[in-house]
């Protein structure tokens, strides 16, 4: 798991190092946490830094969509650079099949069996994923079991 300390010692490593894609990169993910923290008034906790830092790479995700679109190359190599940097500190993502097991256990649990009763399922599942799968991959998954 990540926390901010993890990342604040990455900083000082990136700054040492002289490296400025970590450093810019790192810096705007604290500087995310640290405005989370101040409108929330309280620390955060681990599953709330790494929603943080999958937002971050949703969005450079979307500046990579529209940087393309514009025929800015440069620009979306930066972000993907970016991305990479941001994935060094999330969990490794779930396999397909891993996937699919964790769902198909969510949906016995609560006894589904039908597209009616996938909210139910989903929230049995989501918080079982903790960031290594996204919302909309598993209710594609959960969609396709209910079938």
């Amino acid at each position: 798991m990540t926390s901010k300390a993890d990342l604040q010692n990455a900083l000082k490593d990136a700054m040492r190092a002289n490296d400025d894609l970590h450093k810019r990169t790192i810096r705007m993910a604290l500087s995310a946490i640290h405005l989370a923290e101040v409108d929330k008034r309280q620390p955060l906790d681990e599953q709330e830094i790494l929603s943080i830092l999958q937002k971050e790479v949703k969005t450079r995700q979307e500046s990579i969509d529209e940087a393309r679109g514009a025929n800015r190359p440069q620009l979306a190599a930066d972000a993907q650079a970016e991305i990479e940097v941001l994935q060094e500190f999330l969990p490794q993502p779930l396999t397909q099949e891993e996937l699919e097991a964790m769902a198909r256990q969510a949906v016995d649990e609560t006894g589904a069996s039908s597209q009616r009763e996938m909210g139910q399922v989903m929230k049995v599942l989501v918080p079982r994923l903790r960031g290594r799968a996204t919302g909309k991959q598993a209710s594609e998954v959960v969609r396709k079991l209910l079938q």
